[in-house]
């Protein structure tokens, strides 16, 4: 359990640092739709790259930093049920979600996301709106996204299993936290 353990200590800093850089790509996208706003206003002309490359940036920020999400604990669940579980219940409901949920989904969408990325960069696919963009780079952030997801459910897999066995103490416990005892 040790060597999976600094596998999880592994993907939860990659995850981290990957979804901490999201926060800069949020940044950019409100700059640049700022900027792109204000020369639209005042001297009347706009850019199709510009929007576009806004939707890539807010895809990069929803797909690569879903997995920070999960590692955060704060994807979406139901509270008000959740809450009046046990530490032990909620564990179990975490463990079948990743194994009958997550893992399905991740596989899918990395399964049906790669050929999709793989056919935009081999035919050069590009925008088909006037100064649009190449597509590769944003149809290459689903299965990368749910490559970093996938591993990131690992990773919680993994603690949920340590948690459990009482190797490690809940990183997610803490008042109303949903790893709380209880």
């Amino acid at each position: 359990m040790a060597g999976l353990l600094r596998l999880s200590r592994w993907i939860d800093a990659l995850n981290a640092r990957i979804g901490k850089a999201m926060s800069w790509f949020i940044l950019a996208a409100v700059i640049v739709s700022s900027v792109n706003a204000s020369v639209r206003f005042a001297i009347s002309k706009s850019s199709n790259s510009w929007l576009e490359l806004q939707w890539y940036l807010f895809g990069a920020v929803v797909l690569l930093g879903s997995a920070y999400t999960l590692q955060q604990n704060e994807h979406i669940r139901i509270d008000i049920i959740s809450s009046r579980l046990s530490a032990n219940a909620r564990n179990w409901i975490d463990i079948f979600g990743h194994i009958f949920f997550l893992a399905p989904l991740c596989i899918v969408m990395i399964w049906l996301g790669a050929p999709f990325f793989w056919r935009s960069i081999t035919s050069g696919e590009i925008s088909a709106s006037a100064g649009g963009l190449i597509m590769w780079p944003a149809k290459m952030l689903v299965p990368l996204g749910f490559i970093l997801l996938m591993l990131q459910g690992v990773s919680e897999f993994i603690k949920r299993v340590a948690v459990m066995k009482g190797l490690i103490a809940d990183p997610h416990a803490g008042p109303g936290a949903h790893g709380a005892t209880g």
